[in-house]
């Protein structure tokens, strides 16, 4: 039975995204009518496909570049996760490290440059998108976590680990024992980034179509590619594939991807009194050191987003709008929130959501190329595309461009993740894992030989 003040905390949640929940949410363009042709067509209007569109108008003005969004500008994970906006490109260190030892120093200095480069096309384009670079803390919440924060260069002076003493001061919650603070990291309001990435667009020349689903792409027998709508076509010399979560037009990629379904709570706004009883002023974003981990971040006005905690994979990689609502996840996270931050029980949640991840094996983007060059995509950012997703666009403009650059010659541009088996294997060894991850948390991180099977294939599954 769910506890009285549980239930109570979730009674008025709104089934949808907060972010997306706002009266000056920009009216939809009209969709594809008849066919129309461009050098450049982009399948995809989250932050995958805009991006891409937007720096393939910055590289070449003269470029026509058509986007085509099979509903709304930022409607899917663009416009539902929770805003953080990391600086790896590689799904953090840990995971860069293992994959690509040789060169991480250089991925992580990509990754760096490429945050920068955000953060300043926001300036360039006057995004107001509450961009902050507030950093982040992953906390430890249980005695074996600690040793895992310390970082691995002392020197860094974008890293830190704290103290349960010093964690307490800066946010009072009787759950954390120590601190990992990464520098870096900025926040944003998800959705207002991608309608300003939308309205950048829009000023450089894009054309964008919404409520336009691509149903089919083939080869032109005179050259280029035709992209198949049901309301008309699209003929391109080159496309670039940002669908990420959603079926790929290319068929052979379809097993790199599962979507995993996360799910998010929002608070209703807290007054100062609630503020003080917390801390927290400097509003970092924060994460939690366990497998089944919880993420959560402020909002600009005083409100808590709290996710996470349950990876969902529904039978048959389906996406479904009837899986966006769980509410034993819900739940879940609510008492969660509650164990984290006691002293604000009475607090309630104004909106429940959920969402498809585009995850693959090895937890970072994967790129590639289709039809002798014609078509590129990126996909796999496994829930940190906020801002690697501008990183994989430049790579598809270089793999286009048929150049040889700093991007295109990285072992992660090169090499591609495990595939996921077709079911029943997928459900089965999805299921079995996560199973094994709520184990090793309720075992001090020891993983059972299920993990440590995946671990030696190169599988990880470690967050």
């Amino acid at each position: 039975m769910v506890a009285a003040h549980i239930a109570r905390s979730l009674a008025d949640a709104q089934p949808g995204s907060f972010w997306l929940d706002t009266p000056d949410r920009p009216a939809a363009r009209p969709p594809l009518a008849g066919s129309t042709s461009c050098d450049l067509a982009v399948v995809g209007g989250g932050y995958s496909g805009l991006w891409t569109a937007l720096l393939a108008k910055e590289r070449d003005p003269q470029r026509d570049v058509v986007l085509i969004e099979g509903d709304r500008i930022g409607w899917a994970a663009s416009g539902r996760n929770g805003g953080f906006c990391a600086a790896s490109i590689t799904h953090g260190e840990a995971n860069g490290r293992e994959r690509w030892p040789h060169e991480y120093p250089r991925l992580a200095a990509l990754g760096r440059r490429n945050l920068d480069e955000l953060e300043e096309a926001v300036a360039r384009y006057g995004i107001r998108c509450d961009l902050e670079r507030t950093g982040e803390l992953t906390v430890a919440t249980e005695p074996y976590q600690i040793d895992g924060l310390i970082p691995t260069d002392p020197d860094d002076p974008d890293e830190a680990f704290w103290d349960r003493d010093r964690i307490q001061a800066e946010v009072h919650s009787p759950t954390y024992l120590a601190a990992h603070v990464d520098r870096t990291t900025a926040l944003v309001d998800p959705a207002r980034l991608a309608w300003g990435l939308a309205d950048a667009c829009d000023q450089v020349g894009v054309r964008i179509i919404e409520h336009t689903p691509v149903t089919g792409l083939e080869r032109r027998p005179e050259g280029g590619i035709r992209l198949v709508a049901a309301r008309g076509t699209v003929d391109a010399r080159q496309v670039a594939l940002g669908t990420n979560v959603f079926p790929s037009l290319i068929k052979r990629t379809r097993l790199l991807t599962v979507p995993v379904y996360d799910h998010v709570l929002v608070t209703e706004p807290l007054s100062s009194q609630q503020r003080d009883a917390i801390g927290w002023s400097e509003r970092q974003g924060i994460g939690d050191s366990a497998n089944q981990f919880h993420y959560y971040r402020q909002t600009a006005d005083h409100r808590i987003l709290w996710g996470g905690y349950d990876a969902v994979y529904h039978w048959g990689r389906r996406v479904k709008d009837r899986y966006d609502h769980r509410p034993a996840t819900s739940q879940r996270l609510a008492e969660h929130f509650f164990a984290t931050f006691p002293q604000l029980e009475g607090l309630r949640f104004t909106h429940a959501w959920g969402g498809p991840i585009d995850t693959c094996t090895r937890f970072c983007a994967f790129f590639g190329t289709a039809h002798d060059g014609q078509v590129a995509y990126a996909a796999g950012y496994t829930g940190l595309g906020v801002g690697a997703t501008r990183f994989g666009a430049d790579v598809m403009l270089d793999l286009l461009a048929g150049e040889e650059t700093e991007r295109t010659r990285l072992a992660m541009v090169r090499s591609t993740p495990i595939p996921f088996p077709p079911e029943p294997a997928a459900w089965l060894g999805i299921t079995a894992t996560r199973w094994s991850l709520a184990q090793a948390d309720r075992n001090e991180g020891r993983r059972n030989l299920w993990l440590r099977t995946l671990d030696r294939l190169g599988l990880g599954f470690d967050s």
